[in-house]
């Protein structure tokens, strides 16, 4: 129950309702967590007065018919509010038959619905090999294959082996088809066990709605499924169900009593069990079947959660109504046949118009319509967070028609009819309306059918005994299904760029086969040329045309390998290495579900390091779905010890991470409930306590509470008494013959279980509940109130009251709910005194990430309570506007309230996740949180994991009408470019620096979210989030999600990552570039839809920062390697037809050409495309900076590529032209007399030439040596030499030729001085120009890695991340060692909270005294809010009113850095003048630290990791990570850049402009810069 609301301001309601208030001010920008809290109260009020002034202006009614009283069936709308749902409207009929309009001429329904059986994989057996080559061949390359294959089939054109050539691309369809048929087979067994699940169904009883024989075509061809015929599926499923042939008798609990349960032989008298009749005793009997299979899988079976009788239901704590059995939809004059029994089936027999019955437990399988429940009220409960992510308990109501209905008998003499609108995906919004004849008058009745008595698919029945629906919708007409989506087939972003470069070598290829033929067509045709005199005949045919084209296709085959097949080859094993090493990484590993990072799509690797935009859920991949009672404020004194994620953040950025170290504060928190439970123990027995379990430590509150005398000890008691009281818990007693005293509370909030939880643990607890009664425990005395009525909450009341008769008489009203309600509704006599401090109290729960809540109490006279009573009555039975009457009456006893206190829960979040939200920011990713959760609960999640931050202008968008979304986007541009400027769409300036401009973040509701999306809208929302840091969108259906994802990632071009872990996070996992899914507890079905599922969203950042940006890498540089081998090979080639008459002549020896892309030259490319790193695993993480690359796309541009591609043809001219000119100029003999001047000997030259050029380029551009990358870049020269060897002893006739030109050809060439240098000399001049290029452009013009790289090999960056070196004489300093502390341990097997930074920089503090009031006001600085009162000493100073007073900004005039930001080209305005740091030296004396005291020597690349800027002076956003600072210059601030304090900072005079180059110049920093060729061999 998300009550968690801040107090706003009354007269600021109104101001919407002026229209002279220009747009740019009607959207107010925030900044605190609870001021943003505040707003957004606001907005929903502003929202709730609008709705309700149309409602008013609604003079004529269309309807006009007085309502009788008689009747309590309210009638149902003819327009449905909300978007026009198109589609055709369905009628279900049960037992009455179909209009005649509806049905064919033989009787039989004319509408089909679809099956309930589902499938999300893309294939089947039938489909598989078709679909699956037509999917393989949109390649373009693939085509091309295909097409050189099928010429060189022909002799005609020259091919020496058709089936060789075949055989790589076999090899490519086969491997990608198994590939994807085990991804497709993993979906299709998780399909097959949600369509085998089972569910009890009404059997041996027509349903209407469906033909005699439902069976399509082919099956009535084939006589199979023959309809009535038990299929093998279920006869499977029956056979194995537990205790066949017994039925189990149940009935309604009538008075409170337990729900009646019985078992009894089907042979004997039913009549002997004294069964009552009507509505409120009527037995249910159903055969008795255990389901061993549960889904979704992960949920616990049936047998061990118990079955029918084994829990109890929430029917017990309802009050029951008078019994309706004379009214509803049952005749019961009518005659029946009476074969109509409970069966077991399959799901996916399930047909729209069937009839199921749900047990506790089992998941809902269709859009069902409550047709009854155990519950006398007609009330049953669902969890239904595989739709929406929230763990909470929704209850949901049966018709009233209906509700007598609880036999098979009932149903048979039942008949109605159900008009349904059509299925939709919007999961809040269902209409429809029951239809039939009242028995007892004949007349015609409708009752409205909404959301509130609809089950859908997907969710589980929990506190209900049981369920009868009728199905309404099934399969792909339900709405989890069409939230869903059809499963993607993705393709990286470098696969859809390497098309272009196919397409445009293609291109290439038909230019220089073209002008081969053509020429050669000019000189066939040419009398007197020397072919026809030396070689006659040697043509095709006699026309040069045709000759022409022979040569053409010839020449496409020669020149096959400028778009290489074997490129596809080795991208599948370099992926498949890839997604191993992803697989086997211990960082990713967790333990409680003893899984590893899974990947699933192993194809997109090299999208994991050019992220954009991260999209995650929030409930279960932000969250823990767990609640704790932090902290709480009784009477204005603040209890609790306990330090939040959001504080601990704060410290981190604020450079004091080592005082809220986690293992410090448990322990400290420890020691501190030791002494608060021993203080307690002292003075009373509480059994019901669960020690391990208390969150509210505060061992003042244990000593308030043992000093009777004083005031405070009876608020502490009242307070706590009304948490017991006030809630619509149950408590559980799951094992009460072994452990009696041991409650479990289960609640529709786990809010409300976590309340209760504290009351229980510091003496309070609730023990059970009854009809009428509710017993409590004070501090070991047993209470027993008795419940006169329950006020529930709703997200319009934002609170809840229960009215309860004391034990001594008094009738008392608690009431907890958002303060701003609470407040508006207290009495006059409060003291305003209490009221303000219990105001700043949850203002500083809020801005420490807590969850707050109002109590409150009210004492009633006799008098005033049954006169309210009576009124609350009526307005229950009123006929018109019954839920306004009821909100009023309830809202008047409300009234007159006394305040209690405040309590403040916190969202526990998983482990880590505030700091690795903090270095995705760092890297440039952006983060969206798009999650089913209020409004509120979401805001306060963002502020607790740091993704809001006090410095950001948050801006509320909430709208109800589209033109009032445009206003309010237009609003928010508006305010963005006022600050910022125009927006850039420069893809060259994609990402951010956090801290480096004003930060914006937008928070968006749902049904504002739905107008936002549309066509005319949308790409004003879309401009609005892509300049914000954050967006949050709330209470979002799936089909919201992907259409949100789709929005950035179609209309912003950029890479995204969805990630979540439960079914409603399928859709937009699947539509992101990237899908990840958390393995939890809420089943598979997000980690199955995924292409990367791991246990913890903090393993995101290794996964994208080292995984993701070491695979982006390694494919750009393999593409760009692998074109420019074969260009230079095949280039090589086409130099020598120009002297052989462009008659498509092979240069070399055919078995160099099948072996240069197999053996001679693969492995290098596939080694440096498996195992290089540029940068260490460590230092990407401690420089996330690094990351921004590859969200611009630099490291694979086609300027990259082409200029490969150039390198490949100036070496290919090189390797021809050199051997050429040594041929032309004349050549000696070898040792045995034979010459060095035929073709082979030439071509095997030029041959031996490119392969050593091509292995030894790849070599150049590989930065990571290792023993394989030695042994595969030489060996593969060495093997190409071996083959030489070899192949000169092969007989004349062999496979590769027929001719004999190879045989001895290692005597004649491996023998000869000229030979040997030709090749060397050859090389070096082919690969000098990249050789220099690598050099200069590493020495004068280095990368942000580079520098980084070069602080590896020969600085000391290694000691500062705590690394050893192999040699153990470069271990000269010790970790202890301040400057060589290391910057994390472990980061992704501990929280963030976690990291030790082992310096002692005391952060800079702002003293109050040198501002004036005004800038006190603006800063956060007042009198008040640094009174906090603090019951005891806290463990940590992190209070909320000084996080908020370092991170305001203080008004200042702007100033601009003198250098261009490393990552914009704007200019930078610093926020506000730092005054000097304090250091805290070694020897414990705090004092400013000189610039001039620790001056390293200009040669150190050690950077100094304690500095802060000097006031005034420009802050370069640049990457500084070079060398010391100058004496002129102080250090960098620390303050909220995370890991950043350990990054130099430079002096205006010498930081490295570099914008839009993303380069930093090194030629102007102090010291001499060491040759980046001694970084090559990291």
């Amino acid at each position: 129950m998300s009550l968690f609301k801040r107090h706003p301001q009354p007269d600021q309601y109104d101001d919407d309702n002026d229209a002279q208030i220009d747009p740019d001010l009607r959207l107010r920008t925030v900044r605190t967590a609870a001021s943003t809290i505040a707003e957004s109260i606001r907005s929903e009020l502003r929202a709730q007065r609008r709705s309700a002034r149309r409602k008013r202006s609604l003079f004529f009614r269309k309807d006009k018919r007085p309502k009788t009283a008689d009747s309590t069936i309210s009638d149902v709308p003819t327009v449905a509010s909300g978007p026009r749902i198109t589609g055709q409207r369905r009628n279900i009929y049960v037992n009455t038959p179909l209009s005649a309009m509806e049905v064919d001429q033989n009787g039989q329904p004319l509408v089909r619905y679809a099956r309930n059986k589902v499938r999300t994989s893309r294939y089947t057996l039938l489909t598989f090999l078709p679909k699956n080559l037509y999917e393989q061949f949109h390649r373009i390359a693939n085509i091309y294959f295909l097409a050189l294959v099928i010429f060189q089939l022909f002799p005609i054109f020259g091919a020496a082996s058709a089936s060789t050539a075949a055989f790589p691309l076999l090899f490519i369809l086969v491997v990608t088809a198994v590939k994807e048929g085990l991804e497709d087979y993993r979906r299709a067994k998780l399909d097959e066990e949600v369509n085998t699940s089972a569910v009890t169904r009404l059997g041996q009883w027509r349903n209407l709605n469906q033909p005699l024989d439902p069976r399509p075509w082919y099956q009535r061809l084939l006589h199979i499924n023959a309809p009535g015929k038990v299929s093998k599926g279920v006869k499977k499923l029956r056979e194995k169900e537990a205790d066949e042939g017994m039925r189990i008798v149940l009935s309604k609990g009538v008075d409170g009593d337990r729900v009646s349960m019985s078992t009894m032989d089907p042979n004997e008298s039913t009549l002997s069990l004294g069964r009552p009749t009507g509505a409120g005793g009527r037995q249910l009997e159903d055969i008795v079947s255990v389901d061993s299979h549960t889904y979704p899988p992960g949920l616990p079976p049936v047998s061990e959660i118990g079955s029918w009788g084994q829990n109890k239901s929430h029917s017990a704590y309802q009050q029951s109504i008078p019994s309706r059995s004379s009214f509803g939809v049952i005749d019961w004059k009518r005659r029946i046949c009476g074969t109509a029994r409970w069966e077991r089936t399959l799901w996916k027999k399930l047909d729209v118009g069937d009839i199921v019955l749900l047990r506790e437990n089992e998941q809902v399988p269709a859009d069902v319509v409550v047709l009854s429940t155990s519950d006398p009220d007609g009330l049953c409960y669902l969890e239904t967070k595989n739709l929406d992510g929230e763990t909470n308990l929704k209850p949901r109501r049966a018709l009233q028609a209906t509700s007598s209905i609880i036999s098979e008998e009932d149903v048979e003499k039942s008949s109605f009819v159900l008009e349904s609108e059509p299925p939709h995906q919007n999961l809040y919004l269902y209409t429809g309306v029951l239809r039939f004849t009242d028995p007892a008058n004949g007349d015609s009745r409708k009752e409205g059918v909404t959301i509130n008595e609809l089950l859908l698919r997907g969710c589980i029945v929990r506190n209900t005994t049981w369920i009868i629906g009728l199905v309404a919708f099934t399969g792909p007409d339900t709405k989890i299904y069409m939230n869903g989506g059809i499963t993607p087939s993705k393709q990286s972003k470098i696969a859809r760029e390497t098309n272009f470069n196919v397409i445009v070598n293609f291109a290439f290829l038909l230019v220089i086969c073209t002008l081969s033929a053509v020429i050669y067509g000019v000189l066939d045709g040419s009398p007197n040329t020397s072919v026809k005199v030396y070689d006659p005949g040697v043509d095709e045919t006699n026309s040069p045309a045709l000759n022409a084209l022979i040569t053409f296709v010839s020449c496409l085959i020669a020149f096959q390998n400028i778009v290489p097949v074997s490129l596809f080859i080795s991208i599948e094993i370099i992926k498949t290495i890839q997604a191993y090493f992803i697989a086997q990484d211990i960082d990713m590993y967790y333990k409680p579900f003893d899984t590893s990072c899974i990947p699933k799509n192993w194809g997109i690797s090299d999208d994991l390091g050019q992220i954009e935009y991260v999209f995650s859920d929030k409930t279960g991949t932000l969250t823990q779905n767990v609640m704790e009672c932090q902290k709480c404020s009784i009477y204005g004194v603040v209890y609790g010890e306990g330090i939040t994620e959001a504080q601990r953040g704060a410290a981190t950025r604020e450079g004091r991470a080592d005082a809220v170290e986690p293992e410090e504060l448990a322990r400290k928190l420890a020691v501190l409930k030791d002494a608060m439970v021993s203080t307690l123990m002292k003075l009373f027995k509480n059994r019901y306590a669960q020690i391990n379990k208390l969150t509210l430590v505060s061992p003042k509150l244990a000593e308030d509470i043992t000093n009777r005398t004083s005031e405070q000890a009876g608020h502490i008691t009242a307070f706590f008494r009304a948490l017991a009281i006030c809630h619509t818990v149950f408590a559980d007693k799951p094992e009460q013959a072994k452990k009696p005293c041991y409650l479990e509370y289960k609640a529709e909030s786990p809010d409300e279980a976590a309340l209760v939880a504290a009351a229980r643990d510091v003496g309070f607890p609730f023990v059970g509940k009854s009809k009428d009664a509710i017993d409590i425990e004070v501090m070991g005395q047993p209470e027993r109130y008795t419940l006169l009525k329950t006020l529930e909450f709703n997200s319009t009341r934002k609170r809840m009251s229960v009215i309860v008769r004391t034990p001594d008489g008094r009738v008392v009203l608690y009431c907890k709910g958002a303060d701003s309600v609470i407040y508006e509704r207290l009495s006059a006599s409060v003291d305003p005194a209490l009221k303000e401090k219990t105001t700043k109290d949850m203002d500083m729960f809020a801005n420490g990430g807590l969850r707050t809540l109002c109590i409150a109490y009210r004492v009633l006279t006799e008098d005033q309570f049954l006169m309210w009573l009576r009124t609350y009555d009526a307005a229950t039975v009123a006929t018109e506007n019954r839920e306004e009457e009821v909100e009023k009456a309830a809202s008047s006893i409300e009234q007159e309230l006394l305040l209690l206190g405040a309590t403040a829960l916190e969202d526990k979040l998983q482990v880590g996740v505030p700091e690795a939200i903090e270095i995705l920011h760092r890297a440039g990713i952006k983060l969206w949180i798009l999650t089913g959760d209020k409004l509120q609960t979401a805001i306060e999640i963002g502020f607790s994991c740091n993704l809001l931050k006090q410095d950001m202008e948050i801006m509320i968008i909430s709208a109800d009408t589209p033109e009032g979304t445009r206003a309010q986007i237009e609003a928010g541009l508006n305010k963005i470019s006022s600050v910022l400027g125009p927006p850039s769409l420069d893809p060259r300036k994609r990402g951010f620096v956090p801290g480096a401009q004003a930060a914006f973040a937008v928070v968006i509701d749902g049904e504002t979210l739905r107008h936002a999306l549309t066509p005319d809208i949308k790409p004003l929302f879309l401009n609005l989030g892509t300049q914000c840091e954050t967006v949050v969108c709330c209470r979002v259906s799936p089909a919201q999600k992907a259409l949100t994802v789709k929005l950035v990632k179609e209309g912003r071009k950029a890479m995204t990552l969805s990630i979540g872990d439960g079914a409603n996070d399928v859709a937009m996992i699947q539509e992101a570039n990237v899908g990840c899914g958390l393995l939890g507890h809420e089943g598979s079905q997000a980690a199955m839809s995924a292409d990367y599922a791991f246990g913890q969203f903090r393993f995101l950042t290794k996964l994208l920062l080292v995984h993701g940006r070491w695979s982006y890498q390694r494919i750009a540089d393999m593409h760009s390697n692998f074109f420019y081998k074969n260009v230079i090979w095949t280039l090589a080639m086409f130099w020598y037809l120009v002297f052989c008459y462009f008659d498509a002549t092979y240069l070399y020896d055919y078995s160099f050409i099948l072996l240069y892309n197999l053996v001679f030259t693969s492995l290098p490319v596939i080694v440096l495309g498996a195992f290089d790193q540029d940068i260490h695993a460590k230092a990407a993480l401690a420089f996330p900076e690094l990351y921004i690359r590859g969200i611009r796309g630099l490291e694979y541009t086609r300027i990259k590529f082409w200029s490969y591609m150039l390198d490949g043809l100036y070496q290919s001219a090189v390797v021809f032209f050199i051997p050429y000119l040594v041929w032309s100029l004349g050549l000696a003999t070898s040792w045995n007399g034979r010459g060095i001047d035929s073709l082979a000997d030439f071509g095997t030259t030029v041959g031996i030439a490119a392969i050593f050029a091509a292995n030894t380029y790849v070599g150049m551009n590989t930065h990571y040596w290792t023993f394989i990358t030695w042994i595969v870049v030489i060996g593969s020269s060495l093997v190409m030499l071996l083959w030489v060897v070899i192949y000169s002893y092969f007989p004349a006739n062999n496979f590769f030729s027929t001719t004999g030109s190879f045989v001895d050809e290692v005597e004649v060439l491996f023998s000869n001085v000229t030979f040997w240098a030709t090749v060397v000399f050859s090389v070096m001049v082919a690969l000098a120009p990249r050789f220099l290029y690598k050099f200069a452009s590493s020495a004068y013009a280095p990368l942000d890695k580079d520098i980084v790289r070069e602080m590896w090999v020969c600085g000391d960056l290694k000691d500062r991340l705590g690394i050893r070196h192999r040699k153990a004489s470069k271990n000269t300093r010790g970790l202890s060692d301040l400057e060589t502390a290391p910057m994390f341990r472990e980061p992704h097997a501990r929280s963030a909270s976690e990291l030790t930074l082992s310096h002692m920089y005391e952060p800079t503090r702002v003293p109050s005294e040198s501002l004036d009031a005004n800038e006190k006001r603006q800063a956060g600085y007042t009198d008040d809010s640094l009174e906090v009162e603090r019951t005891t000493t806290p463990l940590v100073n992190v209070g909320s009113s000084e996080m908020v007073n370092v991170q305001t900004e203080q008004p200042a005039p702007p100033t601009v850095s003198p250098h261009e930001s490393y990552y914009s080209s704007n200019d930078i305005p610093i926020p506000s003048p730092i005054p000097p740091s304090l250091y805290r030296f070694p020897n414990g004396e705090v004092g400013e630290k000189s610039s001039h005291s620790r001056r390293p020597s200009s040669s150190s690349l050690s950077p100094d990791v304690d500095g802060t800027a000097a006031p005034g002076t420009g802050d370069s956003f640049e990457m500084q990570v070079r060398h010391a600072p100058s004496p002129s210059y102080s250090h960098s601030r620390s303050g909220s850049q995370g890991f950043r304090q350990h990054v130099p900072a430079y002096s205006n005079e010498e930081a490295y402009p570099a914008a839009g180059s993303d380069r930093l110049h090194p030629d102007e920093a102090s010291g001499s810069m060491q040759s980046w060729t001694g970084a090559q061999a990291l």
